[in-house]
Order: C-alpha cells, then structure tokens, then sequence
C-alpha cells in the first residue's frame, strides 16, 4: 500500500518539538493522552493531549548530562511517574507534583520532580522500562557494559527508595529490552525479558545446551523456585545488531510474539514447549518462528511499537518513513499505511544511536487509539 493510502485509515500530524538536538525516542501513557520525548538536548518534554488531536506542551526540562536515549512510563496506578536513562551513565525517575509556582506557571508547565538517580551502571544506559503492572512497582535498565539491572520500589508511595533486586551479567553489549506483558499466571509464563545486542560480531554459548548462538536476542525468565533470572533462549534467527524489540500485548493467545528492529523488521513467534517433550531443537522453552520479514524500509530500522491488542505494528526507519504492519487473511502481514516525513523522503545516513532525523516531530494517531483490529 503507497503511501497515498494511508489517509484512508490513519491521519498523522507534525508537531514541533522545539528540541535543539536530535530526538531518540517518543513515549505514550498507558491511556495515549500523554506524550513524552527525550532528546541529545538532554532535555526530556511532555505533551498533553488537546482533546482535538492536537498536542500542547505542558513541561521541559533538562533531564541528564548526556545524551538521552529512552523515556519510558510507568503505569498511571503509581501516580503520573517517568523514568529516563542516558549516555551520562544514570537512569532517573521523574514524579509530576503539580502546576509550577514559579514562571513555568504562566506558560501552562508542570513540575517534575527526580526522585532518584540509579547510578549502577559504568557505561551508557541504552533502555529503560518499568515491568508490568502485576508485578508490583518494577524497573530494569541495560547497558553498553552487557549488564541487566531490575531495581524495585518497595513502597510506591515513595519513589526515592529503590532496591537493586538483580544484576544480570550478559557478556554482551545489550541495546534494547522489552518486558513480556503478560500475565504470569496465563499460560503458566513467568516473568520474562527479551534483551537485544548492537555488537556487529557474536557468539554466545546457549545456557540451556552449551551449543554456541550467534542470535542477538536473547530471552531472561524469572524463576520463583530459584529467585533467580536465567537466559532460556537465544534467537539464532537474529544474526545482525538490534535497535529495537517489543513484545505484543497478549489477549489469550497461546504464544508471544516479538517485533525486532535491525536492517529490517521481524515479528517472530515464541510458542511454549510442553516440558513433557523435552525442549525444543535449540534446548530452549520455546519453538521460535520468524513470522514476517519486511525490507520496505531499505534501511536502519530503529524503533518498533504494538497497538493496545497487539494487531498492530508501527516501525521507523532511516527512510524517514513510519510503517504500520497488520496481520490479515491466513495470518500474513501486510503494509496498511506508510508516513512520510515533511522534510525527508530519501535514505539518511548510517547512525551510531537511533533517532528521528529532525527535531520537528512526526507523530501518528497515538498507539492507544489505533485500531484494535
């Protein structure tokens, strides 16, 4: 589908984000009302749904010290709650307390307040993501030194104090990392995180058999029995660096299914093996499967995004194009719409981080409010 034909279905706008630097990531709230952006600038903005499908700038403020590379929230049960991370080495959490009292207040802003600064890491922090809801007040960051950390708020009425809970050390540099929302207790899945490598060159011993993965996604689960997080997967059929992973929201579905960003976008099936079989052909828990591949973009893909119920996927490129991918008729994936940016068109050049290329930002239809089928 050209790019004519996504005006039937979809709309998209451009907002100016006034970020003096590049933009590295765009974050929706869990209802798709708000809007947070986080930029090379160092600083991190919010926007608040207009209720016309405009945008209106309600806070900015200088987040890091570096570069920021992820915005992420937290779900609106803990109070309105950001977490950011940076190439300063820290990830931080950030609490809405309010209309400014000072000259914020006559332009409408908002305070947000740190309520604490995660200094673990030795190198950048490449992601950031609070864990699922039914999980408790949960957070875990990875960085350039190959470490996963999962840090807890013991009591959410108080953000100041979190908890180093586990320190995962993966031998490899990780970029991007995604919780699988799921509900631990539908289909028997325990926690689980499926972590992304940028390194260009790999080998990594699968824990499960001692065979060597030269995937570059790799699956963490939660144990109950142990307490402990073990990598139960290597995806062999990601071979080139990862930018971007994303679990879909799982509505009953027997299996997960993971959207994976490199040269080009993957959506790959993770069905559980029954135990009683005795794992699959990788020692793993799971029979992986690429579903789709697209190559559309002919380019760098950096980020990819479900919908609510996981029907739908959006991905970014170097191609300044956003492309959204819907499963139709005997579960084949096809191109439902293409956005293409204002001030582009054409290929941009190779990128050490991802971003968007331009600090006027391009947004679409918020996620929350794409169509669920």
């Amino acid at each position: 589908m050209g790019e004519t034909g996504a005006n039937n279905l979809f709309e998209s706008q451009a907002i100016l984000a006034d970020h003096k630097d590049l933009i590295h990531d765009v974050a929706y709230d869990f209802y798709g009302e708000r809007m947070a952006t986080c930029s090379s600038d160092q600083y991190v903005k919010v926007w608040d749904s207009d209720g016309q499908d405009g945008w209106r700038l309600t806070a900015s403020w200088k987040a890091h010290h570096g570069s920021v590379w992820k915005v992420t929230w937290a779900h609106p049960e803990f109070g309105q709650v950001l977490a950011t991370c940076s190439f300063d080495r820290t990830a931080a959490i950030w609490e809405e307390v309010g209309d400014n009292t000072s000259a914020g207040a006559e332009k409408g802003l908002r305070t947000w307040v740190k309520r604490s600064n995660l200094v673990d890491s030795r190198t950048s922090v490449t992601d950031v993501k609070f864990g699922p809801k039914h999980l408790g007040l949960l957070l875990v960051t990875c960085s350039a030194d190959g470490i996963i950390r999962i840090y807890e708020a013991p009591d959410v009425m108080n953000l100041a104090q979190w908890t180093l809970q586990h320190e995962i050390p993966t031998k490899v540099s990780i970029s991007c990392l995604s919780w699988n929302p799921s509900l631990s207790r539908v289909n028997s899945n325990p926690p689980m995180i499926a972590v992304g490598s940028d390194e260009p060159n790999i080998a990594a011993a699968n824990t499960q058999n001692d065979k060597t993965c030269n995937g570059k996604v790799f699956i963490y689960e939660y144990s109950e029995s142990s307490r402990r997080w073990t990598r139960t997967e290597c995806l062999s059929s990601v071979a080139e660096p990862v930018n971007d992973l994303a679990f879909a929201p799982n509505l009953g579905r027997s299996f997960h299914l993971l959207a994976v960003a490199t040269r080009d976008v993957r959506i790959i099936k993770l069905e559980p093996i029954p135990e009683s079989s005795g794992g699959g052909s990788t020692g793993g828990r799971f029979r992986s499967e690429v579903v789709a591949a697209f190559e559309e973009h002919n380019s760098c893909v950096w980020r990819v995004s479900w919908n609510v119920t996981g029907t739908l996927l959006a991905s970014s490129g170097d191609d300044c194009r956003v492309r959204l991918w819907k499963m139709q008729y005997l579960n084949e994936w096809r191109c439902v719409a293409v956005f293409a940016s204002e001030a582009g068109g054409g290929e941009s050049p190779a990128r050490s981080k991802p971003h968007t290329p331009y600090t006027r930002l391009a947004a679409i239809t918020n996620p929350t409010h794409m169509p669920h089928h």
